[in-house]
C-alpha cells in the first residue's frame, strides 16, 4: 500500500472536478451575455449592490487585485461598468454598473435557476451545500 489515494478517492478531486462541471453549465449560460464566469460573479456582486470598491469587489469574490484589475478593465471596455477615482481617496477605485450593465441584470435572471436545476438539488440542499464548503474553506484558510 502506497499511503496516497487514487484521485477518486480525494476529497480536493471531488471539489475539483466539480467545480469544472458547474463550469461547463454556467458556460452556455453566460455565453450569449458574452461574459466569463469571474466577469458574471463581478457583475452579480454589482447588481445585488451597485457602486463597490475594487477591495470590496475582490473580497465579494474571492479574486485579488492581480486579477480583477484587468477582468474589471475588459467589463469597463464592453461599456457594463465604469470605474472612478473615490472622491474622498483617491488611491480608491470605485466600480459601478453603467445603464448596459444594469439591464443587462434582466438577462441574466434566469440563470440561478438553470443552475439549481442542473444540480437536481432543492433550494433547501443546494444552500446547505454551499454553506458546508463555505464551512471547509473557513477551515482550510485556518489551517493554511
Amino acid at each position: 500500500m502506497s499511503g496516497t489515494l487514487p484521485p477518486a478517492d480525494m476529497l480536493c478531486f471531488a471539489l475539483y472536478s466539480a467545480s469544472h462541471a458547474m463550469n461547463r453549465v454556467y458556460r452556455p449560460l453566460l455565453e450569449p451575455l458574452g461574459l466569463t464566469y469571474p466577469q458574471y460573479l463581478v457583475m452579480a456582486a454589482l447588481w445585488d449592490e451597485d457602486e463597490k470598491t475594487v477591495k470590496t469587489l475582490g473580497s465579494l469574490v474571492d479574486l485579488d487585485s492581480g486579477t480583477l484589475t484587468p477582468l474589471v478593465k475588459r467589463l469597463e471596455a464592453s461599456g457594463l461598468v465604469q470605474r472612478d477615482r473615490n472622491p474622498q481617496d483617491e488611491r480608491e477605485v470605485i466600480v459601478s454598473l453603467t445603464d448596459k450593465g444594469r439591464a443587462m441584470q434582466a438577462d441574466a435572471t434566469h440563470i440561478p435557476q438553470c443552475i439549481l436545476e442542473a444540480t437536481t438539488l432543492s433550494a433547501d440542499a443546494a444552500g446547505e451545500l454551499r454553506d458546508r464548503i463555505f464551512r471547509l474553506r473557513t477551515a482550510l484558510e485556518a489551517a493554511g
